[in-house]
């Protein structure tokens, strides 16, 4: 701590004359790092580490926040709906989908200014395929993703133990059709398997194209927290319009971290096996293979940014576009001779 700068305060010290006790911090205060353009950004080891790992930090924390209050809104609508758990409904499909509205707003929130705010390994990979996004970024941004919505639905598990052995009718079953489905999505059994597919997929291409739209300078820069409102409302609507059929997973990690979880808890091995391996041709590839068509798709039509691989200048414009910045100087240079 000794290469910490201090300076005095100005209230208990007057201007002419400075502290020679670096100790007395009664005295002296701390000088502010992020102020000062001469000292290192990481006052101490633990800040080098947070600047390294806040980024997948970030994603784990929104995508705990998003299946805690989504699976936590799941849980208290159709949980509370047994007359043996609650004396009245605590809820319904419309507390169910601002639950999840919420948590992925404040999830967005908490992430977005660290890691961009992604919570969604097919927005990831949308991002990586269509904007220049990392690729050597990617492997850890799904981990972190999928971590923190296993964590979330764990913790809501948890909260809901008791309802739910009381639901099921002990503590020892666990049955997909009765407390599973608040966790993991399944297909409503009226629905074939191509319709579930494309139903995940329309949901996706319209999540993505929200968020793109929200974040495309052209639409007029956002005010600063405007964007977690619209994709709160984005996804409200989403979910209320579009979620019927398969519960609108919209997200691979959402729905594969809460599967994981009742697979550890009892469901057993059904959770996988449902509908000849649902889990991963619906809520998995439907999402990823539905954003990233969604992303080329507005990007061909409507996006100018730079980022983007629709938008990257061909061989003959660069070549162009440097003999005329040559050509420029160059004439700059003989007129001031």
């Amino acid at each position: 701590m000794t290469d910490i700068i201090e300076k005095p305060l100005h209230s208990e010290i007057s201007n002419s004359s400075y502290s020679t006790r670096p100790n007395d911090m009664t005295v002296l205060g701390v000088v502010d790092f992020a102020d000062c353009d001469q000292c290192s950004p990481y006052p101490n080891r633990w800040s080098s580490i947070r600047e390294r790992i806040s980024a997948p930090a970030a994603e784990f924390m929104g995508a705990f926040i998003l299946c805690l209050l989504g699976c936590g809104g799941n849980c208290q609508a159709n949980l509370s709906a047994n007359k043996s758990v609650s004396a009245s409904p605590a809820g319904n499909v419309v507390t169910s989908n601002l639950s999840w509205a919420i948590g992925l707003s404040l999830g967005v929130w908490i992430s977005v200014n660290h890691s961009g705010g992604h919570l969604n390994p097919a927005v990831t990979i949308a991002f990586a395929t269509v904007r220049g996004f990392p690729w050597k970024k990617v492997p850890i941004y799904l981990l972190a993703q999928l971590l923190g919505a296993l964590c979330g639905a764990s913790v809501v598990y948890a909260t809901y133990f008791n309802a739910i052995a009381i639901v099921e009718g002990g503590s020892d079953i666990r049955t997909i059709a009765v407390s599973g489905n608040l966790f993991g999505t399944y297909a409503a059994d009226y629905l074939p398997s191509v319709s579930a597919f494309f139903a995940e997929f329309i949901g996706s291409a319209m999540l993505i194209t929200g968020i793109f739209m929200l974040t495309d300078k052209r639409n007029g820069p956002l005010p600063p927290g405007v964007l977690p409102v619209g994709i709160f409302l984005l996804l409200l609507g989403i979910g209320s319009a579009l979620g019927m059929d398969t519960g609108a997973a919209l997200n691979p990690a959402r729905d594969l971290g809460p599967r994981i979880l009742t697979a550890m808890v009892g469901y057993g091995s059904a959770v996988f096996s449902f509908r000849n391996q649902y889990w991963l041709w619906c809520p998995i590839l439907g999402p990823i293979f539905g954003m990233v068509v969604a992303a080329f798709f507005y990007d061909a039509m409507l996006y100018r940014g730079s980022e983007s691989i629709t938008n990257r200048p061909s061989e003959e414009t660069e070549r162009h576009h440097l003999h005329s910045c040559a050509r420029t100087k160059r004439n700059g240079v003989a007129g001031i001779v």
